[in-house]
């Protein structure tokens, strides 16, 4: 060692002669820091690279060497001959320059790359064993940059979903390298929605690049996204199977036209609250996607009966779910509808305002709905009680039908309409005020005996009269009925509909304040089924007797039972629940007058299964039902204390901590 540093010929350390004083003094070398590399090879030059250079006695400041001084172009030529998976995932991590310059790259630029001539299949993630073909053929796993969580759907598609402040050009570009190696990226979803989003028409470019794969995209309130960024990817992914446009309100024709003709296998397009989205990208759609089977527009106002039009008439064959909603079409695309419909099965239509009665007349006369199964029908003034029978005359399989706020349907359009539809299962009434008891009733003696589920909601031209009625063949098929928030609704028309309906295995009665005892008891006598659900959350006026009632006779099937807001239920109904109630599962007993005692009898039940119990609102409920609420925490899933203010917190902990399982809400 000691030759070594007494060595000064030509081949010293330094040319020119010796940077110290003294070159043995070991502590300079130790000094030069981490930056230093310093490297002894027998016989030939050390080589020092240090932040400085040595000329003479003057010490000169350089830069320092980095791969960061290659220009984007040389690390364009680098990156493009990376294979797919490890070594580009790596390269990804180093810094966002290198993470966007591998995002550029386009499929095509790629050297070898062989893209073009993937086998689709490949590019879905194994069904048995969860791993992408690739990292299959190389036996090991790929690296993914940090940023990419990636989510494994049951279908095999890889999906993201960036909502708010996650959602950014940069995750998308890492997401487009990360999933290159891993079969590509299959469902991608954008949520914006406020100002936080940073997401522009780039980082949807680096998708369209990287993800060729993508078969489900949704852009929702995105306002920075352009056609720009559409465009590209209708260029990058023919794959595409299903689109979905939320509150994009500089996306334009243009775009969509651009993913008529380069998307070929479209089966679902949504485009809501697109005001620069009109007839013209429609018709593209209607022209290009043979394979279309779903369309729902919603709130584009310059969607008019040309777009509609061409687009349904053009994809007749396989459209089966049509959903139109606050658009300024009128009869004429009813009218289309009902020619062309020939394969359509869901069909929703709502804010329709300038169709009229002659738009549902010819839907319903065209006779072009025979495989309609489901239609709904919202705010559309055009709906009277002639259009109301030619639909259902034009429908012969409609089996579920939702009218809501249709206030020129009466009494006799709901009857016709119950004599014409003989396939009809399902009937929902919602907000239709001039639909009366004389129609309901008329309607469940005239269903053909296939009526399977009833229900009236927020229907105030329902009062509670007594009806005098000739002999009247029941509807043995009605299993279900909902009457919620009726507010004319009482005892007479239950027991009237009790006599009519003696099959009832599912019932909600829920915001029928008039109702007594004396009208839910005759219910109950009249039922020759046993009741399985049922909802009396806000009768204010039941009590212990009905509960008692209902535990006995229908205990044994009883699997759900709701009694929130009923203010008269004490601690006598829970002794019958537990009594009798073997198969309940889900009791919500919130803000009645129960105490620890009905707890207790809860509690001691043996046969008791109860998994959902609610007690939110129970003042009565203190500190001493907690062991009792811990037994039954052996079968409880959940649990809701919420404003049960005589519970302590800190006892609520403790049962939190006894209950692991139970997800309790306090």
């Amino acid at each position: 060692m000691s030759k070594l540093f007494d060595y000064t010929g030509d081949d010293a350390f330094c040319p020119g002669g010796s940077m110290y004083s003294n070159i043995k003094d070991s502590s300079l070398f130790l000094s030069l820091g981490r930056h230093v590399d310093v490297y002894f090879p027998p016989r030939k030059r050390s080589r020092i690279s240090a932040p400085f250079i040595v000329s003479g006695d003057k010490f000169e400041q350089k830069k320092q060497v980095s791969i960061d001084v290659l220009p984007d172009e040389c690390l364009f030529e680098i990156f493009r001959r990376l294979p797919e998976g490890q070594e580009k995932s790596a390269c990804a991590c180093v810094s966002k320059r290198w993470l966007m310059l591998l995002s550029s790259i386009q499929r095509d630029e790629i050297c070898g790359a062989k893209a073009a001539d993937l086998n689709p299949k490949e590019t879905l993630i194994s069904e048995i064993t969860d791993e992408p073909v690739e990292g299959k053929k190389k036996g090991g796993d790929d690296v993914i940059p940090e940023a990419v969580d990636l989510e494994i759907e049951s279908d095999g598609y890889l999906s993201r979903c960036l909502q708010g402040k996650k959602a950014t050009d940069v995750r998308l570009a890492a997401i487009a390298v990360g999933t290159g190696g891993c079969g590509g990226l299959g469902k991608l979803s954008i949520c914006g929605g406020n100002s936080s989003c940073r997401v522009t028409s780039l980082g949807l470019g680096a998708i369209a690049r990287g993800c060729p794969s993508l078969r489900v995209l949704s852009l929702w309130n995105l306002s920075s996204i352009a056609d720009e960024a559409l465009i590209e990817i209708a260029n990058g992914c023919h794959q595409l199977e299903k689109l979905d446009l939320r509150g994009c309100p500089t996306i334009s024709d243009k775009a969509l036209v651009a993913i008529a003709k380069n998307c070929h296998n479209l089966t679902a397009l949504t485009i809501e609250s697109c005001p620069r989205i009109g007839n013209a990208g429609l018709q593209a759609v209607g022209q290009c996607c043979p394979n279309l089977k779903s369309i729902s527009i919603k709130n584009c106002p310059l969607v008019g009966d040309q777009g509609v039009a061409s687009l349904l008439s053009s994809v007749s064959d396989g459209l089966t779910k049509v959903k139109l909603h606050a658009l300024n079409v009128t009869d004429v695309s009813l009218a289309v509808i009902g020619h062309f419909g020939k394969a359509v099965t869901d069909l929703d239509l709502a804010g329709l305002q300038n169709v009229g009665e002659r738009g549902f007349w010819v839907m319903g006369s065209g006779h072009g709905l025979q495989k309609l199964k489901s239609l709904t029908i919202t705010s559309c003034q055009g709906v009277t009680d002639t259009g109301l029978e030619a639909v259902g005359k034009g429908c012969p399989n409609l089996k579920q039908f939702c009218l809501r706020k249709c206030a020129f349907l009466s009494d006799n359009g709901l009857v016709s309409l119950a004599k014409v539809a003989g396939s009809l299962e399902s009937l929902h009434l919602e907000e239709c005020h001039h639909i009366t008891q004389y129609g309901v009733l008329g309607a469940l003696v005239n269903c053909k005996g296939k009526l399977k589920s009833l229900a009236l909601v927020n229907c105030f031209g329902i009062k509670d009269c007594v009806v005098v009625l000739p002999l009247m063949t029941p509807c043995k098929s009605l299993s279900t009925l909902s009457i919620c928030n009726c507010p004319g609704f009482g005892n007479a028309s239950l027991c009237m509909i009790g006599k009519l309906c003696p099959q009832l295995q599912r019932l909600d009665l829920s915001g029928s304040h008039k109702i007594t005892d004396a009208g839910f008891l005759p219910l109950l006598e009249s039922c020759e089924a046993t009741l399985i659900k049922v909802n009396l959350s806000g009768c204010v006026n039941l009590t212990d007797n009905v509960v008692s009632a209902l535990a006995k006779v229908h205990g044994g099937t009883l699997e759900q039972l709701n009694l929130d807001g009923c203010q008269k239920i004490t601690d006598a109904s829970m002794f019958a629940i537990a009594d009798n109630c073997a198969l309940l599962t889900d009791l919500d007993v919130s803000k009645s007058a129960i105490t620890d005692y009905g707890i207790a009898a809860l509690a001691s039940a043996k046969q008791l299964n109860v998994q959902i119990l609610s007690v939110s609102g129970c003042s009565l409920i203190s500190n001493q039902s907690v062991p009792f609420l811990g037994k039954l925490g052996q079968t409880l899933l959940g649990l809701n204390l919420q404003h049960c203010n005589a519970i302590s917190s800190s006892m609520v902990n403790l049962l939190v901590e006894q209950l692991w399982r139970c997800d309790i809400l306090f």
